[in-house]
């Protein structure tokens, strides 16, 4: 499996279920990293996305403990034993959010994390993988610069 997300200078990803900042050419990379692809979310990440709707171009599962929930155009399983009997692990994306992060972080091999150069105020944070012994950072990109703000696209791989 494969993790992305963005992440600030405290590794925290999210507020009041939304992004930290808009950054089109983050987006953009996301859409290259993940069309064609499995993504995984939780249902609040699902819940942040435009409408609320599933993402094109991609299957989408999303993760949840509420056995009642179905949203039109999404696969939703409520366990990883049932993720990982499910899906060849080469071809899913995990999008988050911070729980199911911390969660499927044993089981993936590679996360894209686009680092901005900056603290935002958060309630979401991630596990930091710099300080994670089995990571590296493998990969980074050259500096990006939208609306004042600086962030790098970098790959971390599982030793």
């Amino acid at each position: 499996m494969k993790l992305i997300a963005a992440a600030d200078k405290n590794w925290s990803i999210g507020k009041d279920g939304g992004l930290l900042c808009h950054m089109p050419g983050d987006l953009k990379f996301f859409k290259e990293q993940t069309l064609g692809k499995t993504v995984v979310m939780g249902r609040k990440t699902l819940d942040s996305l435009p409408g609320g709707k599933p993402l094109p171009g991609r299957t989408n599962v999303v993760l949840t403990r509420d056995e009642n929930f179905h949203r039109e155009g999404c696969i939703v399983i409520h366990s990883i034993e049932e993720l990982l009997s499910g899906w060849k692990s080469d071809d899913v994306m995990v999008l988050g959010g911070g729980s199911l992060y911390k969660e499927l972080l044993p089981y993936c091999d590679t996360c894209y994390i686009t680092r901005i150069d900056k603290e935002f105020e958060a309630d979401t944070v991630m596990p930091d993988l710099d300080r994670r012994s089995e990571f590296e950072m493998v990969w980074q990109s050259e500096v990006q610069c939208e609306k004042g703000t600086q962030y790098r696209f970098t790959r971390y791989e599982r030793k």
